[in-house]
């Protein structure tokens, strides 16, 4: 008798340690669980990814230090700079995310969007119709308005029409609005579309185009880098849609921070705007 009660009292700890073991182990399940779920739902954190190519002043370019606010490049020695690279940050910080700035081709910025190499086109890009069939876009957070830049003392830097560059070579970045405009001038010499604006300015100074179509910041950066250069401001300028001559933040479609950054920018006055360009154009780079 005394043996069966040793044995009934040892079936009855073993049961007991066995449930307490159970209920441990499925307490540290729970609570890792929890934390795992936790750090995904949490709002911010993680990267902002900015493609930009980084060579379109003062919108974005490239220089060698850190100064002015640049932020350095993604597996790149070099820093970028410029307009973009401080709304940017304005983007990054208002998210909570680490801005990252990706440098790309110009043609290269939409595949990467849609890849998910990047999160987002900051990069001088206007909002054309023909865009936004592939990504979505944010409120403009520049607008400005085509002109022609051109070296100076030559006889167009009187022209005050379109029609006054009638016969002569004219150019601009490929697959963009600037270069479909030239059509609107009469018996023009549309020259072939060039990669970059640095590429345009050196064809200028050779003598090889008598002007290119930019965005009035990049005539008054190319004039300021170049005391050969200078701009005209149109008075029967190109006929085009506000969208040609607006930029704004390039995102995949159906983005689910597309109204959040809108309301970033929002919140970033027109003077505000206005100064960081002026500051741009003061600080790029000479090479720009």
């Amino acid at each position: 008798m005394k043996r069966k009660w040793l044995v009934l009292m040892l079936a009855v700890m073993t049961a007991i340690l066995l449930a307490a073991c159970g209920t441990g182990d499925k307490k540290a399940t729970t609570s890792s669980s929890n934390e795992g779920s936790k750090t995904n739902t949490d709002e911010g954190g993680g990267q902002f990814r900015i493609g930009m190519e980084a060579a379109y002043a003062p919108f974005n370019w490239t220089q060698q230090g850190d100064a002015n606010s640049a932020v350095k490049i993604a597996d790149n020695a070099e820093y970028a700079g410029g307009y973009d690279v401080q709304m940017a940050k304005k983007i990054a910080e208002g998210l909570g995310k680490e801005l990252v700035i990706v440098k790309l081709e110009w043609d290269g910025l939409v595949p990467a969007l849609q890849s998910n190499k990047i999160d987002a086109i900051i990069a001088g890009m206007s909002p054309t119709a023909e865009r936004k069939k592939t990504i979505d876009f944010t409120e403009n957070y520049y607008t400005s308005d085509f002109v022609m830049v051109i070296k100076k003392g030559s006889k167009y830097e009187k022209a005050t029409s379109i029609q006054d560059f009638s016969g002569a070579k004219i150019t601009s970045q490929l697959n963009t609005s600037n270069y479909t405009v030239i059509d609107q001038i009469k018996d023009v010499k549309k020259q072939t579309a060039m990669d970059s604006f640095p590429a345009m300015r050196v064809a200028l100074e050779a003598g090889k185009i008598d002007g290119y179509v930019a965005e009035r910041p990049e005539g008054i950066s190319a004039e300021a880098a170049n005391d050969k250069f200078t701009y005209v401001k149109f008075e029967k300028g190109f006929d085009t849609d506000i969208s040609n001559t607006s930029i704004a933040v390039g995102l995949r479609k159906g983005d689910a921070d597309l109204e959040k950054i809108n309301e970033i920018l929002k919140g970033i006055s027109e003077d505000e705007r206005q100064k960081i360009m002026e500051e741009a154009i003061h600080q790029q780079p000479a090479a720009q």
